[in-house]
């Protein structure tokens, strides 16, 4: 008689299969909570975590290049993206040109981001906390102990990688383009 062989198949490797398995993007868009236990659940099964954070109004070449990089240091890329209120606190009540709900679903589109955290904080310092990455990744000409949290990420062995910058591409200059090519200043209105 032959004896069945069985396996144990661990919660945290079927959560990890599901969540892959998802098929709208809306799914990605989660809260720090589940950001906190996805990251704990993929950690388990061996995945690295890598972690990158921003406004993302404007989508644009610069941030997509930023992501696919920052998306190469692990497994599963979580991002973080400031809310509307955080960005008016930021950069005034002019910003953000796209709504909260736009950019996260715009983020959520891209294949190298698996799960957008829209977070109100001014900083993604609780974010980080939370989600313990293996990578804090962050673009632009920052050096390491420039970036937010790197002390965070630091101190439980993690590593901050600073990525390459896209020159010509922010969302600033974009806007200001926009502005010298109208001939026009830009009336920017909220969304309701």
């Amino acid at each position: 008689m032959e004896r069945k062989r069985m396996s144990v198949i661990q919660s945290a490797e079927i959560r990890a299969q599901l969540s892959q398995r998802r098929g709208t993007n809306s799914g990605k868009i989660i809260s720090i909570d589940q950001g906190e236990n996805i990251a704990s659940d993929q950690r388990k099964i061996g995945r690295r975590v890598v972690f990158t954070n921003g406004c993302f109004d404007l989508l644009h070449v610069g941030h997509v290049a930023s992501l696919s990089e920052a998306a190469s240091w692990g497994d599963l890329l979580i991002v973080g993206m400031n809310t509307d209120q955080s960005i008016r606190r930021l950069k005034g009540e002019a910003r953000p040109v796209i709504c909260q709900s736009d950019r996260a679903m715009m983020l959520a589109a891209l294949e190298c981001v698996d799960y957008v955290v829209p977070f109100d904080e001014n900083t993604p310092l609780q974010l980080l906390h939370a989600i313990r990455p293996d990578v804090l990744a962050k673009g632009g000409s920052y050096s390491v102990d420039q970036i937010v949290g790197h002390e965070v990420v630091e101190s439980y062995g993690g590593v901050v990688a600073v990525m390459g910058l896209l020159e010509g591409w922010s969302t600033t200059d974009l806007l200001q383009r926009i502005q010298q090519s109208t001939g026009t200043p830009l009336q920017i209105t909220k969304a309701a």
